[in-house]
């Protein structure tokens, strides 16, 4: 992945250098660099702001006498300054107040180039145990963007600065992007620290790791709204919501103010509204209502949102801790068939009920001559 990154920015910085005069009628590329700011109700940053306008015109001489004397110009009134910010390479403008007796801003300048801030080191990875994990780089949110040793230029101009700095200290100025913040960070260059390379980071340089735009949106918090003021692209000619009120015409008419409650929503606000129908001469006047569920629904029409969810709650506690009934008494027999089912016999039972038959059979033989003799 690091050799496709390489080749990237290798590709993109001939690009760069094959039409330098494209850039050149694009924008400046020098500008008065600001590199301390004294007066504090100046939102301008140092070492990030480049001053490239004045007053509508754009520098493009180092002179800082004549920039002086643009600013001497406009006492008891505003300047106008056009400013480049290395944090997304965005331009701004910015107009400031004059004052008559001072005649400064209070800011230290420097003509320098724009591509100074595109030497740029992004932390990528930081290995634990390592002099960069003890200095307390972060990957991902740290970019290296100078030291107070001297200047550092190049892809290689950082190494060759570590590699001067081997078991010494070595002060670096580290800009966060998380908390946009800039720090001053001392480490201890090494090869003996147990890893490989002697800061223990992996770092990036190039068109892909320039410095990106201030996270200036605040966080959303846990249980904020996210969606409440989004717009999409298919609503940008619709009128707002309060317009589209106003000119439709209202579904129902407003509540009178004796019936005009507290409450949102009322339920029963739209049922009266609306008239019965008129009764015809043989339809049968309508009684007094008839069983629970009816006294029910007249007692529900009053009701609102919140007492029918009430009302469930009770009856879902109630059949939560309602007791189970239980039924004492033990259940009844069952009934007595005419031959019920039969019955087992121990093996001398059974031979003496065999030896009777046995006996009896004759003697049943012998009777049924003498009944048809009796017959003859």
């Amino acid at each position: 992945m690091s050799t496709v990154f390489g080749a990237l920015n290798r590709f993109i910085s001939r690009l760069d250098s094959e039409s330098p005069s494209q850039a050149s009628r694009n924008a400046s590329p020098y500008g008065f660099q600001i590199l301390r700011n004294k007066n504090l109700e100046i939102p301008i940053e140092p070492w990030y702001d480049f001053v490239v306008g004045i007053n509508g015109r754009q520098v493009d001489n180092p002179d800082p006498n004549l920039f002086a004397t643009e600013v001497r110009n406009c006492a008891g009134s505003n300047v106008s300054l056009v400013l480049w910010n290395a944090k997304g390479q965005r331009t701004r403008t910015l107009a400031l107040p004059i004052p008559t007796p001072s005649l400064t801003l209070g800011i230290t300048l420097q003509w320098s180039p724009l591509s100074v801030t595109e030497d740029v080191w992004h932390v990528l990875d930081v290995i634990p145990h390592s002099p960069a994990d003890q200095a307390g780089l972060l990957p991902y949110g740290d970019y290296i963007v100078g030291t107070p040793e001297g200047n550092v230029h190049g892809e290689s101009g950082l190494g060759e600065l570590v590699e001067d700095y081997l078991n010494r200290s070595l002060r670096l100025y580290v800009y966060n992007h998380e908390y946009a913040v800039t720090r001053l960070v001392t480490l201890t260059p090494s090869r003996t620290w147990g890893g490989s390379g002697a800061l223990g980071c992996v770092l990036g340089f190039g068109a892909l790791h320039r410095l990106p735009v201030p996270m200036t949106e605040p966080i959303a918090g846990p249980g904020e709204t996210l969606f409440e003021t989004a717009r999409f692209s298919n609503d940008e000619h619709q009128p707002p919501p309060a317009q589209l009120q106003s000119q439709s015409p209202p579904l129902y008419p407003p509540p009178s103010s004796a019936t005009q409650s507290s409450d949102l929503l009322v339920p029963a606000s739209i049922a009266s509204s609306i008239p019965p129908p008129p009764q015809s001469a043989t339809s049968p006047v309508a009684g007094p209502p008839r069983g629970a569920k009816k006294l029910r629904a007249v007692a529900a029409s009053n009701m609102t949102f919140d007492d029918y969810f009430r009302e469930g709650e009770l009856k879902s506690k109630e059949e939560d801790f309602a007791p189970a009934t239980k039924n004492t008494a033990p259940p009844p027999p069952p009934p007595k068939s005419a031959k019920g089912p039969p019955t087992a016999k121990s093996p001398e039972l059974a031979a003496e009920t065999r030896g009777e038959e046995e006996q009896t059979k004759p003697a049943e033989e012998e009777v049924e001559p003498s009944v048809q003799n009796a017959d003859g």
